[in-house]
Order: C-alpha cells, then sequence, then structure tokens
C-alpha cells in the first residue's frame, strides 16, 4: 500500500510540474532572455522562418507570443537599434512598433536601394535591398543617434529622418516613393 501511495504521488508531482512548466494553459510571461544570436531570431520571424501567435519588437526587447499564449522576452543588443521600413507608393499603414508577424507593407520581395547616412553625413548603410514577404526591409542601426534614410526604385524616391533613441519607433510605415 506505501508504494502504491509513493507511486501516485509521484505521478502527481510529475503530471503537476509538467502542467506548470507547459503553462498550465495560462498566459504567463518569462525572465527577460538573452539568445547568442537575437538578429538570426528576428530575421527568421521577419522572413517567416519562424512562426508565433505575435513576435513585437521595442527599442529595446523582443517579444514573443506562442500559440498557448505563453509570452517570451529577449532584451536588444545595447549598442544596436532595430528598425523596419516599408517603403510603398499606394498604401500604408500607421504604425509605431513593428510586429514581425502582423505587419504587411505594400511591396513584397521588391528591391531598393537604399542609403543611411548619419548626423554627420557618414554614409552607414549604402546597399541594394529586398523587401521580405512582409513589404519591410530590417536593419540594425547604432543606438542614440539620428539618421537621413533615402530609398529609391524606378525613378521614384523617398526620404526620411529616423532617430534610435530608447522608445523611437521601429516600424517606418511613412515613406512614399514618388
Amino acid at each position: 500500500m506505501r508504494k502504491k501511495l509513493l507511486i501516485t504521488g509521484a505521478l502527481i508531482v510529475v503530471f503537476v510540474g509538467a502542467y506548470a512548466i507547459g503553462g498550465g494553459g495560462k498566459t504567463k510571461e518569462s525572465a527577460n532572455q538573452t539568445v547568442p544570436n537575437i538578429k538570426q531570431l528576428v530575421n527568421d520571424y521577419s522572413a517567416g522562418k519562424l512562426e508565433a501567435k505575435s513576435a513585437s519588437i521595442t527599442s529595446s526587447k523582443l517579444t514573443v507570443t506562442a500559440e498557448n499564449n505563453n509570452k517570451t522576452t529577449y532584451s536588444l543588443p545595447e549598442d544596436e537599434f532595430f528598425v523596419s521600413i516599408a517603403p510603398y507608393v499606394n498604401k500604408t499603414h500607421p504604425c509605431a512598433t513593428h510586429s514581425l508577424t502582423g505587419c504587411q507593407g505594400e511591396m513584397e520581395k521588391e528591391k531598393f536601394n537604399v542609403t543611411i547616412t548619419d548626423a554627420d553625413g557618414k554614409v552607414v548603410i549604402k546597399d541594394v535591398f529586398e523587401t521580405f514577404d512582409n513589404g519591410f526591409i530590417d536593419f540594425w542601426l547604432p543606438r542614440d543617434q539620428k539618421f537621413h534614410v533615402q530609398i529609391e526604385q524606378g525613378g521614384k524616391s523617398s526620404e526620411s529622418d529616423i532617430s534610435t533613441f530608447e522608445g523611437d519607433n521601429t516600424c517606418i510605415s511613412t515613406m512614399k516613393l514618388t
């Protein structure tokens, strides 16, 4: 009888532990975590290689909500700022905090000439970039600075000033090509 009670008790502990670890069907937020390559994780959500109920990125953290509503937050690099830009011609959406799994830009899988300069006029980025299936181009820029962004395609262009300070927008959906 005693052996049966010990086995039953052990099974209950295992079941309760598994239920708690699995989230118990409730929303929970894990402690802030860092991963070996946060940039790759962000890229994989942007490119649709990883799926989640939602994944959004602020100036300081990536928050991923799994299908079971468990939330995990990851700290972003202290010296780099993430920003995603969706150039457009006809339609856009208002946005401040980029949703890697929800924001949708107009111009999917299209190539653009992008030049980003710092406040001193030094070129930080100058290259051809292709938007993801979501119509956005992702960039990692130095934190706590101001930048000038120029995007060109097929004789149309757009220019905008952005900054990478705490609380600044990570979603730029206002660059209309004219």
